[in-house]
């Protein structure tokens, strides 16, 4: 026994998958375009902004040498200091976090910023920290004493 012929309304269509396909490719090459001609070069402001996160982070870590790559060169200390402090306000207070970064001036190779920090140990208290950066070796850098 032969099976009936389909009629054309029970054929499949690849017309639905094929416009799919269409709509993909015309977003992957708006996406690549974009991705193209964008401008990955952080402002003057993100950098710092990366700065202070990045001094911090590296002092949360106790890693000096991170620490001392974002921070200016007449603040750096010494290791041992370093690592010896915060140990100590960590003990004390937990670990520092950054909660944000406001307030940002560039003024060519300085600028100053609001550093808002809080603790592990005190969440609700939140300090605010007028804090310089300095544009060191093509970098920004911190360079307000780690206060604990």
């Amino acid at each position: 026994m032969d099976s009936p012929e389909p009629t054309p309304q029970d054929r499949r269509t690849a017309t639905p998958f094929l416009a799919a396909l269409a709509i993909i490719g015309i977003v992957v090459i708006a996406i690549g375009l974009v991705n193209y001609f964008g401008n990955d070069e952080l402002t003057p402001e993100q950098q710092v902004v990366r700065a202070a996160v990045a001094q911090n982070d590296a002092l949360q870590k106790e890693n000096y040498a991170d620490f001392a790559t974002n921070t200016c060169r007449s603040e750096q200390g010494t290791e041992a200091e370093v690592i010896a402090g915060q140990r100590d306000s960590k003990e004390k207070q937990g670990r520092r976090l950054i909660d944000d970064v406001t307030d940002v001036v560039v003024d060519g190779d300085q600028a100053t910023a609001k550093v808002t920090y809080q603790f592990d140990k005190t969440p609700d208290t939140k300090t605010d920290v007028e804090t310089t950066f300095v544009r060191e070796d093509g970098a920004w850098k911190v360079c307000t004493p780690v206060s604990s």
